[in-house]
């Protein structure tokens, strides 16, 4: 590992978040400049500004070092990066005095920046402005990925971008609109941006004000879950719900096909296989659950309440508009399958992808036929092409490194926490997955203020884990990877 580099481009990515902070800060000052809030926000641009100039003063790089860089400093810079932006992130949630300690800060920014959702405030209501619009903007910030932002909006790092690109962006592989990965980085910030506007603007008509219209717009198109209301998306009027519903489905497609549809290739996306599973999943469940719903009773708006949790869950968002805990016991299993799945590859959404659990399948399926004709060449097939050998491991290796951690995370969160089993085991692929709400003690209802300190640290690693596919956190544990 190359780590004068890597601490440089850290140290250019921290300065880049100080500078997107002061629009938080100008929101905070808008409201109130004499709030504690706008203090914190200054003194946390002021230390990131202070800390980034003198790493970048010290540890200065030549414009051809960056053909030095390599997968091990993609993954590095990547996996380091989130860590460092959710320490400084929390900052001003510490300094304003709105949490009780810095591992709640931590906790509840780590959430944001990861798009989990998970939060540690009972009275989100009584959080200030500036406050609020921070915790929802690492959710946009983090929902495409601060480094593809980078890439978009700053000097080029030249070829070498890509493994910069490819260890934060989620997904089965590396997607190109553009040869380039800067121009492609513009175009998906691009569409993420528009539709973001198209949300705020149709929020907006429906009566919502325009602090929590960007708000939401920004956990909406990150599925991410923050709201500025205790009762989440509930507290708005069905016309809200729809709009939300909609653009939650949007976010949790692949943007590349997002890309293709702006350029009239509708074929494209007609023939994706993982789009067609991802849509007809979403419209079949969602009408069972709004069927059985009207049928029990249980419900005032049984489709309108079923589309937006089924989708609101298939997506990873986590917004919530009512208590899916009242459900019966067979739609709260389905909602704890589709925490699992999450949306598709190549969207702001968590979970495994789609497009991994549908290859899966395939390959288990070919594993059985070829035990049976142990000489036929059976080869994998992804939108009717063979995928490589080694794509399919890679698909493996990621399924099984999911599985470990998911146990791992819910045996110790029972150590740590000495809660039930749905609990831990819902927190733990909560976690993983950056859903947020689960069931039991972190039910749809309920927060994460009552877990404890390690509790919150557990968490706070599966969150960042999961969010980035797990290699670009587990290679920092891995000693061989700091050598150069």
């Amino acid at each position: 590992m190359h780590k004068r580099f890597v601490v440089n481009i850290i140290s250019r990515v921290l300065l880049f978040v100080c500078f997107i902070m002061l629009i938080p800060l100008g929101w905070a000052m808008s409201d109130d400049i004499h709030h504690p809030e706008v203090n914190a926000f200054i003194l946390t641009i002021i230390i990131g500004t202070i800390i980034s100039t003198v790493c970048l003063w010290n540890l200065r790089i030549k414009k051809g070092d960056y053909k030095k860089l390599n997968t091990k400093d993609g993954l590095a810079i990547v996996g380091i990066s989130w860590i460092v932006l959710s320490l400084f992130g929390a900052l001003p949630l510490y300094f304003s005095g709105v949490v009780n300690g810095y591992t709640d800060a931590f906790f509840e920014i780590a959430s944001g920046f990861t798009t989990t959702g998970a939060t540690i405030f009972e009275d989100i209501e009584a959080l200030p402005h500036g406050i609020l619009f921070w915790r929802s903007l690492t959710h946009w910030l983090g929902g495409m990925g601060i480094i593809v932002l980078y890439i978009a909006l700053l000097p080029a790092l030249g070829g070498n971008a890509s493994q910069l690109y490819k260890a934060e962006v989620p997904g089965l592989s590396v997607e190109r609109i553009e040869p380039r990965i800067k121009e492609t980085a513009k175009h998906l910030w691009g569409i993420y941006f528009f539709l973001s506007l198209m949300e705020t603007i149709l929020l907006m008509a429906g009566g919502m004000p325009i602090f929590d219209a960007l708000c939401h717009t920004f956990s909406t198109m990150a599925t991410g879950g923050f709201s500025t209301k205790n009762a989440s998306i509930g507290a708005y009027s069905p016309y809200i719900q729809w709009v939300i519903t909609v653009f939650m489905f949007f976010a949790g497609m692949n943007f590349i096909l997002h890309y293709q549809l702006s350029r009239g290739k509708l074929k494209a996306i007609i023939r994706n296989e993982e789009f067609k599973i991802y849509f007809f999943a979403a419209i079949i469940v969602s009408t069972l659950f709004g069927f059985l719903l009207s049928r029990l009773e249980m419900s005032e708006s049984p489709f309108r309440d079923a589309f937006f949790q089924v989708i609101s869950i298939l997506t990873t968002t986590g917004f919530g508009t009512t208590d899916f805990e009242a459900w019966p016991y067979l739609l709260q299993f389905i909602l704890v399958l589709m925490m699992f799945v999450g949306g598709c590859g190549g969207s702001t959404g968590g979970g495994m992808k789609i497009v991994r659990v549908y290859l899966s399948v395939k390959i288990g399926l070919s594993s059985i036929f070829q035990v049976l004709f142990p000489n036929a060449v059976i080869p994998i097939k992804f939108n009717k092409k063979p995928i490589p050998d080694k794509l399919v491991m890679t698909v493996m290796s990621y399924f099984v490194l999911y599985i470990h951690l998911f146990f791992v995370g819910t045996i110790l969160f029972l150590i740590l926490e000495s809660c039930d089993i749905i609990t831990a085991l819902t927190a733990s692929v909560s976690a993983i997955s950056n859903i947020g709400p689960g069931l039991g003690q972190i039910g749809p209802t309920d927060n994460f203020a009552w877990v404890s300190a390690p509790g919150k640290w557990l968490l706070t690693f599966l969150m960042l884990a999961g969010r980035l596919e797990f290699y670009a956190i587990m290679m920092l544990f891995v000693p061989s990877a700091w050598r150069k």
